[in-house]
């Protein structure tokens, strides 16, 4: 692992790559970036399909190297960025070629299995990997902590509340550590019944109270299904069994997480719900850097509440458990499951409650195998993929037959 105090790039300019810029996670990167250019020289970008964004942000920042996934965008990427010098490419060799470019600090916020890979290449190369490709760890835990440890890379966890548990676990004396504690939102349909929930659209699922956040990140916090992919990344960030990894929902996002010890103690971190204070804290680890983020105002909010989860209206968080103790491929099968299933939601083939339901029975469809490398990975991810698109095909046959049977 890195030696903050060995590390040159501490107080010196931090060679950045950021793959999945374009993305929530990838613009509030830029932003803190831009505000401190002395600080950062950014070496890569890589995004998905929005080459105009991918463009700008590059001139911007002064990036030496695009790489932008989707082939059919090249066109215009090559022409906005004709005459400016930076190197661009496209697909998926590009993405990965941009993960092994040299940098100190890689950000990693490929949304989905789609980031496995590149963010692979980076942990590869060393340095410092800020983490927020949930699927990483979720996917390939194993794969990524032994690949960490070889190359001498340091994970920093930049989900808000893994980052808050990073800033308050005693790692040095891990013996005096009882339990981590996630929060979560519990969404917008927190006080909801499964059946108000089965009738929610698509922008219903995506308004969330707190949080400015993509598509999918937003359904997965209403079905708590991000909740339960950061139980199984907590468990590998922290080295602690799932069941010294509680949740507790507490809808004011305040605090992002915390450690109980075994003398009684929990120490808590607390933010306002900002995605660019956890960046920020990865960015300049082991130092602090200045951000824009609102300060947080305890006596204007006045009130924080906390209750625990109820797993019979929102399943996720149980099979999220589930598919950890079954270890295996199971974690990589149910996220891949998931990813499908909220595909068939956003393009209304299933409805909100089916999300969980598809994910369901697509673990119980799959016996588990082991993974012991990174082809074995993506054969689960494709596994879990195929026949949770069966159990979606028979879902949306329900559906059709039912609204026929209303007409």
């Amino acid at each position: 692992m890195v030696d903050p105090v060995a590390d040159p790039k501490v107080d010196g300019v931090r060679r950045i790559s950021i793959l999945g810029s374009t993305g929530s996670v990838g613009t509030s990167t830029i932003d803190l970036i831009s505000r401190a250019p002395e600080r950062f020289a950014v070496t890569a970008l890589a995004g998905g399909a929005n080459a105009d964004l991918l463009a700008r942000q590059a001139m911007a920042v002064g990036a030496r190297f695009v790489a932008i996934a989707d082939e059919s965008a090249w066109p215009a990427l090559r022409d906005a960025l004709s005459g400016t010098g930076i190197e661009a490419a496209a697909g998926e060799d590009a993405v990965l070629e941009a993960g092994r470019r040299e940098a100190d600090w890689t950000m990693g916020s490929i949304v989905g299995a789609a980031g496995l890979a590149p963010t692979l290449e980076a942990v590869r190369r060393g340095g410092i990997v800020a983490l927020a490709n949930k699927e990483s760890l979720v996917c390939a835990g194993r794969l990524f902590t032994e690949e960490a440890v070889r190359a001498d890379c340091r994970i920093l966890p930049v989900d808000s509340e893994h980052n808050a548990i990073f800033q308050v676990f005693d790692d040095a004396r891990r013996e005096g550590i009882e339990k981590i504690i996630l929060t979560a939102s519990g969404g917008p349909f927190r006080t909801l019944s499964r059946d108000d929930m089965a009738r929610k659209t698509l922008a219903q699922a995506v308004a969330h109270p707190n949080w400015s956040m993509g598509v999918k990140i937003s359904i997965d916090s209403a079905t708590m299904m991000n909740k339960g992919l950061e139980l199984i990344e907590a468990h590998h960030l922290f080295a602690l069994p799932e069941e010294r990894i509680d949740v507790l929902v507490h809808p004011q996002s305040v605090i992002h997480s915390m450690v109980s010890y075994v003398d009684g103690s929990v120490l808590a971190q607390l933010g306002a719900p900002d995605m660019r204070t956890p960046i920020a804290h990865c960015l300049a680890w082991p130092r602090r850097m200045d951000t824009p983020v609102e300060r947080l105002d305890l006596a204007a909010i006045g009130q924080l509440s906390f209750f625990a989860p109820d797993t019979e209206r929102f399943p996720a968080l149980r099979l999220a458990r589930e598919a950890l103790r079954a270890e295996g491929d199971a974690a990589c099968v149910m996220n891949a499951a998931n990813e499908a299933a909220v595909a068939a939601f956003v393009d209304g083939r299933i409805g909100f409650t089916d999300i969980a339901s598809v994910v369901e029975e697509t673990l119980q469809r799959c016996p588990t195998e082991e993974i012991g490398d990174l082809e074995a990975v993506f054969a689960a991810d494709g596994k879990g993929r195929r026949i949770a698109g069966e159990v979606i095909a028979g879902f949306a046959g329900v559906s059709i037959a039912q609204a026929g049977a209303a007409i």
